[in-house]
């Protein structure tokens, strides 16, 4: 949720300098200056803003997905062992009780 916060103030202030910044242009220089483009300056900053979370996103993609995968997997064996505790609990509950020790029907009675 912090991450969503401050990326959402990121792009406000992106945002910000690119309204601010529209009538100024820059001349990009191409292939060693031999193409060239004059465009306003918001252009290619949000360009590369872009790209950059792209970029990162691209890169952070595969990790997200094994932790999903992870996650998964823990999750299936903690139901399974929940599972097993469960019918270990139902299998001690049916053995009768030792000798000396008053079953729960006796205590019922008295």
């Amino acid at each position: 949720m912090i991450r969503l916060v401050l990326v959402g103030i990121l792009l406000l202030l992106s945002l910000s300098f690119f309204l601010h910044n529209q009538e100024q242009e820059v001349t990009l220089r191409y292939f060693f200056g031999q193409l060239s483009a004059s465009t306003p300056i918001y252009k290619p900053i949000l360009s590369a803003f872009a790209i950059g979370l792209l970029v990162a996103s691209i890169l952070l993609f595969p990790a997200w997905v094994r932790g999903r995968i992870e996650l998964r997997r823990k999750t299936r064996a903690l139901q399974e062992a929940e599972a097993d505790l469960e019918e270990l609990r139902h299998s001690i509950g049916k053995l009768s009780p030792p000798p000396g020790n008053p079953s729960e029907e006796e205590l019922r009675n008295d």
